[in-house]
């Protein structure tokens, strides 16, 4: 017996047991889905001195964390340009786990979160795991760029409906929430008193948005906002597990929910005292770390540019993350049948677009991450498959 929230039925699939094979075979395979900083060659060093703190020795709980920890991330919004205060920010081990201490605060068993798509499949398990519904609302792009259909969103609001979820820039299609959709966002959830949730995790990783009109709802006073980040992308350390939520709660409901977090997340209380304490030395480092992985998007996008004059696909555009989206001609092949060649002909793995739930066939995605030269030679082959 177990949980019916678990029977989720997701056998090995083809994808992946291609892959499979091929590792066992040692063959070696050009990845081109990677996401993990850790295993790309980016330098990040001095990382684990900071963990060597003699005060990691003794144990301080608090349901927000440790002070210290909190005023380095206060500093980081700083430096950004944007106040928060300390006493309004809760560490968690994750953004996973930051997002699902948010559900538990807001909703209950059967209540509905909306989230973006296309986006990355992580909110469908952990709403799940809370017996929360997810709710889709789509993104549109055009020759403007990405944006969110607010009509869409509108209509599916329901009495069920707890919050709306923000990914900025989404993963993967890099585009930043604009000012324009930011205000009508804000101003739908204040009409039906919904929370946002809003992802900032590659926040930093400017690639294109070359107008600035892209900027934190941390400023959103009159809404009910709830910011989660962490190190995985801010500091490139994501075996360090460290997230966190920032809230900007409208005065008079400050204590209403600033008492509930606390009582949840002093339930779990995971993060670590040596990474509590190692960040604030971690942080004074990040823009180094950044700028190093900065310079590893910029230089392969920089690539794809130049390949797509004559490539057999389109890229999406793209303002920031470290990811491309590219769309081709499924008539050959379908999707799915692309990505099987690529790993098992080619020996190149990508996404496919529906794993993040594109609207139709005919879309790929590629992580910026990879070693240039790896990333150049995966390209080819990809361009080689998709010109038949």
């Amino acid at each position: 017996m177990y949980s019916a929230r678990l029977d989720w039925k997701i056998p090995p699939n083809r994808f992946s047991l291609i892959i499979e094979c091929k590792r066992r075979a040692g063959r070696h395979l050009i990845d081109l889905s990677e996401s993990n900083p850790t295993r790309v060659g980016i330098e990040n060093p001095g990382i684990l001195t900071a963990l060597l703190d003699p005060a990691s020795l003794l144990y301080e709980p608090h349901p927000r964390g440790l002070l210290k920890a909190r005023e380095s991330i206060a500093g980081y919004y700083a430096d950004r340009g944007e106040i928060v205060d300390p006493e309004r920010i809760w560490i968690t081990s994750s953004t996973s786990e930051a997002y699902s201490l948010l559900i538990k605060l807001l909703a209950d068993p059967g209540c509905e979160l909306l989230v973006p798509r296309p986006s990355y499949p992580l909110l469908d398990f952990l709403a799940a795991l809370d017996g929360v519904q997810v709710v889709s609302y789509p993104l549109i792009v055009n020759a403007a760029g990405w944006h969110i259909d607010i009509s869409a969103l509108r209509a599916n609001i329901t009495d069920r409906t707890r919050a709306v979820v923000i990914v900025s820039p989404n993963n993967p299609t890099g585009s930043y929430l604009r000012r324009k959709d930011r205000d009508a966002v804000i101003e739908i959830c204040c009409r039906h008193d919904l929370a946002i949730i809003v992802d900032e995790v590659f926040f930093d990783y400017v690639l294109d948005l070359s107008d600035g009109d892209a900027g934190s709802l941390l400023a959103a006073n009159d809404a009910l906002c709830f910011v989660v980040s962490g190190i995985s992308k801010v500091l490139a350390l994501p075996q360090m597990k460290l997230g966190w939520i920032a809230a900007n709660v409208p005065r008079h409901r400050w204590t209403e929910f600033g008492n509930s977090l606390d009582l949840v997340a002093d339930t779990y209380l995971s993060a670590s005292a040596p990474v509590q304490h190692a960040t604030p030395v971690w942080m004074n480092s990040r823009r180094e770390i950044q700028e190093g992985i900065r310079e590893r998007l910029l230089r392969n996008l920089s690539e794809l540019k130049a390949m797509e004059r004559r490539a057999p696909w389109k890229m999406l555009p793209i303002e920031g993350g470290w990811y491309a989206v590219l769309e081709f001609n499924p008539v050959r092949e379908s999707e799915e049948e692309t990505i099987l060649a690529l790993a098992e002909q080619d020996e190149v793995i990508v996404h496919p677009g529906f794993f993040f739930d594109f609207p139709h066939d005919g879309f790929l995605v590629v992580s910026l991450l990879p070693d240039p030269g790896e990333f150049v030679e995966g390209m080819n082959r990809i361009g080689r498959r998709l010109a038949g």
